[in-house]
């Protein structure tokens, strides 16, 4: 294979998110059109609030793989932007409010108990990809955020529009930019994810196809008849 220049790969990246991100996916047309019923968006906040509590663990595991102190200070805001500084603070704290609003108890969300298996395979097969993969492939999973302003956009205001129990205040975790968007614009994250891909243009394509999650983490929600945890149906 002839290796790409960094701006032949970084539009063949651009490519690839603008077919195959997950906001093409067809869950997201029913969840931001208002086709899903209280207990699917119950369902779905409850299930991604696994995805949002994991996020910090993968991060963290790639910081403690890097030599690289620079990449090292960049991705530590990572964890903050999940964790954040303070209990109650940080983008878990925010998706928990999200959980609070649709109703769903705290203290079972935070559990796991309603936890799909598919759910959970997926987000750990995440968690590992990272672990586990060469550190180049590590920082490449996360590339899938620079698409993440428009499914964003999408869903705040087709939630708002489509739902009369969620609230801007429970959609408050997606009013924050992407991390280090406001930092690093137009490209969020360039220096920490898409800057490496550059300098290595000869890095394969089928690394940067997504991650295991994408599309795993909302297919239980799809299959009729639509078996839900008993809390939420």
């Amino acid at each position: 294979m002839k290796p790409m220049t960094p701006d032949e790969l970084e539009a063949a990246l651009r490519d690839i998110g603008a077919r195959r991100y997950h906001r093409l996916h067809p869950f997201h047309a029913l969840l931001h059109g208002g086709k899903c019923t209280k207990g699917q968006v119950q369902a779905w906040a409850l299930n991604r609030y696994y995805y949002q509590a994991m996020i910090p663990v993968k991060d963290a595991s790639l910081i403690a793989r890097c030599d690289d102190s620079s990449l090292r200070r960049e991705w530590r805001s990572r964890l903050v932007d999940h964790d954040g500084e303070t209990e109650g603070d940080g983008g878990i704290a925010r998706w928990l409010k999200l959980t609070d609003g649709v109703g769903l108890d705290r203290d079972y969300v935070v559990s796991l108990a309603g936890l799909l298996p598919a759910t959970r395979f997926a987000v750990e097969a995440y968690v590992h990809f990272v672990r586990d993969k060469t550190l180049l492939e590590a920082v490449a999973s996360s590339l899938t955020e620079l698409f993440s302003p428009q499914i964003i956009g999408e869903r705040v205001e087709g939630m708002l529009k489509s739902y009369d129990f969620v609230s801007a205040v429970m959609l408050a975790y997606f009013s924050k930019p992407p991390p280090l968007a406001h930092r690093h614009p137009p490209l969020a994250r360039q220096p920490q994810a898409l800057e490496p891909m550059r300098l290595r243009s000869s890095t394969p394509l089928q690394v940067l196809q997504g991650h295991p999650s994408d599309f795993a983490l909302l297919a239980p929600l799809l299959q009729p008849p639509w078996k839900l945890p008993l809390q939420l149906q």
